[in-house]
């Protein structure tokens, strides 16, 4: 695969999320590609997958963004740390807005297909993994 390709495709990703693009996330997604997300039990899928966890997000952060900080490829899989930032604007999981502002680093491994659409995505869930492990939350 064209690394480089790759790294472009995750620049258009970061397009799609930011503007919940649903056309673009479609031509980038794989519609079996199965997405696993602490907001549901079972996988999601596809570009509506990805975009339901966007809109998740939006309700509680009207102003989430994600910023695309490095991206290092190998075979089919693209490595990716962002930064994600909002602004506590809206009910988020029961708790009320604080108007406060988060901004967090996150890790996401991308693994494409012959096509060049996303079919996997792995997160690196960093302290939150600690956090529902020990029951802090859900």
């Amino acid at each position: 695969m064209n690394i480089e390709r790759l790294k472009q495709k995750m620049v258009e990703f970061e397009t799609a999320i930011n503007h919940a693009n649903e056309a673009l996330m479609q031509q980038l997604v794989d519609s079996q590609a199965p997405f696993y997300t602490p907001i549901a039990t079972e996988p999601l899928y596809g570009a509506a997958g990805f975009l339901a966890v966007v809109h998740f997000l939006r309700s509680g952060f009207a102003d989430v963004h994600w910023k695309l900080e490095e991206a290092v490829a190998e075979g089919n899989t693209v490595a990716v740390r962002w930064t994600c930032s909002g602004t506590h604007s809206g009910e988020f999981m029961g708790i009320p807005p604080t108007g406060k502002r988060f901004s967090i680093c996150t890790m996401n491994f991308y693994r494409f297909n012959d096509q060049e659409q996303i079919v996997s995505d792995t997160a690196a869930e960093g302290m939150i993994g600690i956090l529902r492990a020990i029951g802090a939350v859900s």
